[in-house]
This record gives C-alpha cells, structure tokens and sequence, in this order.
C-alpha cells in the first residue's frame, strides 16, 4: 500500500455506475451554473425559509407539551437518541388516514432518514438468501437500483409501457425468475408520476398487480413522492390503500412535501410477522433491527420539524401543498406547451405528456450521452438527464429526462429552446 489502495481492491459500488452517473451531473451542473437545469428533479426553493424551521420546532414543541411532557422530557425528546423508529407514527399514520385512505396502525410506520434508507432498510431485510433477487419497473430510479447493488441483491428489471407496469409482465418475469432457481422476493415501483418516466398506472392494472402480487408471492415496494402532484384532482388510489392482502410496503417521503434538507421519510410495513413459537409483530418492528445498524436513529430534530410542519397542516398533506400543487401544475403544462413550440416541426422528435409529477421524457434523433451533455450545457446552457442512466442495459440512449420542479416558467421555456437548438444542430442524418 506504499502508493495508495488499489481501486479494484475497494467494493464494486465505489465505482458503481450510478452514482458515477449522478455525480457526473453534479460536477457538470457545477461547472456550468449558469445553464438552465432541466436535470433537476429537486423541488422549488422559493416555498421554505430558515424561519420557518424555528415556526415548525416551536409547534412541535407545545404538541409535545400538549402530549403531557414536562419541560425536561421534551429537551431529552429532542436533543437525546431517540426510538429507533421514530417518533412520528402517530402523525404519519393519521396523515395517511386522511389523505390516502391507508388505515395502518401507528407500530406500523418506520421514520426514516430520507426514502432512500427506507429502500435499503426493505431490501436488505425481505432478501434474505443468495437466491433472492427483487423485480423493478425499468427505467428506475437510479437510488433503488444502487442500493440493492450496495447490498448485492440482484435487480430483474421489467419494462415499463407507457401506462406505467403491465401487470401480466410482472407475473411473466416472476415465473420466469423463479423456474430459473431464484425467489423473486418484492416488486419496486413508482406508480404515480413515476420519476424518470413520469408514467402512471391505471386503476384497474393497480387492482391486477395486487392480485398479481398474490400469485407470484411478491411483496410491493410502492415508492410514492409524486402522488399529490398531478395535473387534476382525479383520484389515484395508493396501492397501500387498495391493499386487503398486506402485499404493500409503503415508502414516503417529505422530500417534495416539505423539504429535503430535513431528510425525512417513512416505511409502512404493516406485514404479519410469525416466529417458531408462534408469536407476531409487525414486518417494521422486525425490520428497525436493520435501521439501528444503519443510522441508529433518524434525527430526532428532523422529525420535529417535520412533526410540525404536520401539525401544522392538521395532518393533511393535501390541504396544505395547495400551493405547491398549483406551482408544480403550472410548471408541468409550461413545459409540455414549450416542448409542442419548439419540436413541433422537428422530425424525429417524441415526448410523453405525463399527468402530473415533476418529469418528462423526450425521444430525440441523435445519442443523448454525457457526451452530448457536455455541449449542451457548455455550448447551448441548458442541462437535462440522459435516460441511459435509469436502464441497466443499453435502453435510453436515444432519450433525455426533463424535470420542471425546481425552476420558474420563463426559465423553462428558455431551456426548452435551447433544448430544440441543440437537437436541429446535432441531429444525426437518417
């Protein structure tokens, strides 16, 4: 080691082709500020302040005080290790109550820090044997699919049509995964809005992939950040709350509701589960044995702010992103009218028109690589995410990622422009 470690050496996910792509972005959109970022996908800043933290401590402060807790039990709530799952089970449950028909008992919610440990906590305890492998909708978003190859379980990707997952491929991969020796363990999925394709599943394929789900002896992992943003107020059922049959993991997140720097999300894992002598609990109880490991607990200040951004919103998330909606509705039909305007007449060019979400996928005439990332965001000033990033394998090429969450209109018609720009000059001949 006289000149340094070897990098084979260190674990495959060091140089796992993910996170390379997501950091590849960061050090582009770090070399190109002043380019409009259709990459993006984090939400807008301008609807949160530093004052606002201290409003939601101070909320969750007299709610515990509410709760009984003298003035020396809520310092220690706050400021000391906390519950390894959390404190805020009885807010999210009721919060799930009300917005999403999703009746689940407080024991059974896992506050987590950030969705993305809620991937890793599930992962990590459904897949037990070197034969397990777990099924995701492709494209995928790239955190599940690199948290399963940072815990070597194996992803069997099933591709997604434009109405999101086709239930009867589910079950064809299934079987497929298990008469091939493997146990497919859970399905991942975005069935709203699902982020990179923006892509939504119909009521009726929601009810089938349960029934699915059956069948197959598959446990769901719904991954729902996007759920409350559509462009109407049509109803979208989570799979949780259509769930009789305790299929349903449910992963959350205040990334998009609140904000992310709180890094907040939940686990709802309301599974039965039976040891040898016949004695139950719940799959999330099980599973905070996992957690402890992880991050011991989730930052009991977090929560709180959370908790009272909660509280604030009398535990509905629906009644209080009104705002946010309407922002993130606006900015969705800004850019599908931008995309109609500047690739109306442009041959070879075709976009997805989701209904609602942060994202939207262009197939353009040329290869949309880090390559051509490059030039965009130094020549042209506008950044956008290659598709290729969300495939395992050599899908997406031809295909680009625009996110609308994070910018103002203006902004974003300017980047569809440039975006068009770039394509009429570097299409490749026919």
């Amino acid at each position: 080691m006289r000149d340094g470690l070897a990098r084979e050496d260190l674990h495959a996910s060091v140089s796992d082709p993910a996170s390379a792509s997501m950091n590849f972005l960061n050090e582009v959109s770090a070399r190109f500020p002043d380019a409009i970022s259709l990459a993006a996908g984090r939400p807008y800043e301008g609807f949160h302040g530093t004052d606002d933290l201290h409003r939601y401590l101070r909320t969750y402060l007299a709610h515990l005080e509410r709760l009984g807790l003298d003035p020396e039990q809520r310092q220690r709530h706050l400021l000391q290790y906390g519950r390894t799952n959390g404190h805020l089970g009885p807010l999210i449950a009721r919060m799930l109550a009300q917005d999403e028909g999703i009746e689940v008992p407080e024991q059974a919610v896992m506050v987590t820090t950030g969705a993305q440990e809620a991937m890793v906590v599930a992962l990590r305890g459904l897949c037990a044997g070197p034969g397990d492998v777990v099924l995701a909708v492709e494209p995928c978003y790239v955190g599940f699919t690199g948290a399963a190859r940072l815990l070597g379980i194996e992803v069997v990707p099933v591709p997604e049509t434009a109405d999101g997952l086709d239930p009867e491929t589910v079950l064809a991969v299934a079987r497929a995964v298990r008469a091939g020796g493997r146990r497919p363990r859970a399905l991942y999925l975005v069935p709203n809005f699902a982020n990179p394709s923006g892509a939504s599943m119909p009521v009726p394929a929601r009810r089938r992939l349960l029934e699915v789900a059956a069948e197959a002896d598959l446990l769901v992992l719904e991954d729902d950040p996007y759920g409350l943003f559509g462009l109407d107020d049509e109803p979208r059922p989570a799979l949780k709350a259509l769930d009789t049959g305790q299929r349903v993991v449910y992963l959350g997140s205040f990334a998009k509701s609140c904000f992310p720097g709180a890094r907040i999300g939940f686990l709802v894992a309301d599974q039965s589960v039976i040891d040898r002598q016949g004695r139950r609990t719940l799959l999330a109880e099980e599973l905070s044995t996992v957690k402890s490991l992880l991050t011991v607990n989730t930052s009991p200040v977090a929560q709180a702010l959370v908790g009272g951004f909660l509280i604030e919103s009398g535990c509905s998330l629906r009644t209080a992103l009104q705002e946010k909606t309407r922002f993130y509705r606006r900015n969705l039909r800004t850019l599908l009218t931008a995309l109609e305007q500047s690739f109306a007449d442009q041959p070879g060019v075709r976009w997805n028109a989701p209904d609602g979400g942060f994202f939207a996928v262009v197939e353009v005439p040329l290869t949309a690589d880090e390559g051509l990332l490059e030039i965009s965001g130094r020549d042209y000033g506008v950044l956008w995410t290659p598709m290729s990033f969300f495939h395992a394998g050599d899908g997406g090429r031809r295909a680009l990622r625009l996110s609308c969450s994070a910018l103002e209109p203006a902004q974003i018609e300017e980047g569809v422009r440039r975006l068009a720009q770039l394509v009429r000059d570097r299409a490749e001949p026919r």
